[in-house]
């Protein structure tokens, strides 16, 4: 298997942000390159002002991201290489499967309103990124000998944009889409009710295209209750609040749905407190340990999937799914 240490067992990563996987040396080139002022000009610096390992609140984590996104978004050239990198970083981190989200808007500088990082208005529309990103990865899936699949985010701040990237799902689903999103701040009110995303998951509902949504990382259940019945979310990004509705946690958990759990960013974005118990617990005690079977790929390519990881960590292909978490914890410990 080319491209990953023989000495990792393979992973599957289902919730990874593209804009906040992007090696620091090649902001530094791209902001050197393009004449576009960052905080920092050596990696140890721009590493310490942008990277974190105390919580913030969400919003303040998702601010880091003024820092050094001018420097990428809008340039063709960045937004491709970002894509390829971060298929060559996911390889020696020994990941097999990985489903990469972004906002094809928040890359833009043409076509788009308002124009995101205060760019200059230029030529690059959201269409185009979504094309430059999916080549990205297609070539790195090709060098790095892993699959690669992406998710396209509506942004909970910006409803208007949200019509466009169903479309965008659309037409991309067979280069490398497989998903819509909705991320971005929580905490803004009903901000999962506004029109622009609930007709943008009307749509892909009616067109096919999978469904996942950033819920209950911050904020309270009935955000993951919206995304669930309103938005019709196949995923909960997060969901750890969900435990603080017995009812609907329940009830989730009985229609299997699957949280794509990211324990770092959780304490990061002050969405898991260290002093408590941690909701992946819960989630691993109920036998939620289901990543690869959770994927938005077809039956046959998961089958694939599946089979790969059933051998690699040696797993009875019957092994039912609650024996599988029993074994899992006893691998584990062990």
């Amino acid at each position: 298997f080319s491209g990953r240490p023989t000495f990792l067992r393979p992973r599957v990563e289902l919730h990874v942000h593209l804009d906040g996987a992007i090696k620091p040396e090649t902001i530094l080139y791209y902001g050197e390159r393009r004449g576009i002022p960052l905080p920092a000009n050596t990696v140890e610096k721009l590493q310490e002002i942008i990277g974190m390992d105390k919580p913030l609140s969400l919003p303040e984590f998702l601010a880091k991201f003024d820092y050094y996104m001018p420097a990428i978004a809008g340039d063709r050239e960045a937004i491709k290489r970002v894509a390829y990198e971060f298929v060559e970083m996911k390889a020696k981190e020994g990941v097999v499967y990985v489903e990469v989200r972004y906002s094809p808007h928040l890359l833009a500088n043409s076509k788009v309103e308002p124009i995101p990082w205060n760019q200059a208005e230029g030529d690059l529309t959201p269409d185009e990124v979504v094309s430059l990103v999916s080549k990205g990865l297609q070539e790195g899936e090709r060098d790095f000998n892993i699959k690669v699949r992406s998710i396209l985010c509506c942004m909970r701040h910006m409803p208007n944009w949200s019509p466009e990237v169903v479309e965008l799902c659309k037409k991309y689903r067979h280069q490398t889409v497989v998903a819509i999103d909705l991320a971005g701040d929580e905490t803004i009110e009903d901000s999962s009710l506004f029109t622009g995303h609930v007709q943008a998951y009307e749509e892909a509902v009616k067109s096919g295209i999978h469904r996942t949504v950033h819920a209950g990382e911050v904020g309270p259940p009935k955000v993951v209750q919206q995304a669930v019945d309103v938005l019709h979310a196949e995923r909960i990004g997060h969901g750890y609040h969900t435990l603080e509705d017995p009812t609907l946690y329940n009830k989730l958990l009985k229609e299997d749905m699957h949280f794509e759990v990211c324990p770092w960013s959780s304490y990061l974005t002050g969405a898991w407190k260290p002093d408590t118990q941690h909701a992946v617990i819960r989630f691993k005690d109920d036998k939620n340990i289901n990543a690869a079977k959770s994927s938005f790929l077809p039956d046959n390519e998961k089958k694939e999937l599946l089979d790969l990881l059933y051998k690699a960590y040696q797993i009875p292909q019957s092994t039912s799914r609650g024996r599988f978490a029993s074994w899992l914890r006893v691998r584990c410990v062990s």
